[in-house]
């Protein structure tokens, strides 16, 4: 299982000391989002996405790609998530859940609304 460090996720997360969040069949959670933070389980209302700077709402947009398992093409995508367990190359080939799509869906519209 590949995880991503704790220095990483700082930037845009409150985690535990020590913590790293795993990448795999367990999807990435998050503080302040929602009931439990995590995309798949449920949708995250609009008034917390909002509250996210646009370095926090990519970090999150992304993580719903990489728990999928998307080889991301970019370098900084890369250097942040690790495509060495990934196994989609095409984005428009994942089949996300209700949950995610309007996660997404959310995400998108928040970054455009504050120019990211």
């Amino acid at each position: 299982m590949r995880t991503i460090p704790i220095a990483v996720c700082l930037v845009a997360f409150a985690l535990p000391a020590g913590s790293t969040l795993a990448s795999s069949d367990i999807p990435s959670c998050f503080e302040n989002l929602g009931n439990t933070g995590c995309p798949r389980q449920e949708t995250f209302p609009l008034k917390d996405i909002r509250k996210l700077s646009c370095q926090n709402l990519w970090m999150v947009r992304n993580s719903i790609y990489n728990d999928r398992g998307y080889c991301f093409k970019t370098q900084t995508a890369i250097q942040t998530f690790d495509n060495s367990d990934c196994f989609v190359t095409d984005a428009g080939a994942i089949r996300f859940n209700e949950h995610e799509v309007r996660n997404i869906s959310r995400i998108v519209k928040v970054e455009k609304e504050k120019h990211c």
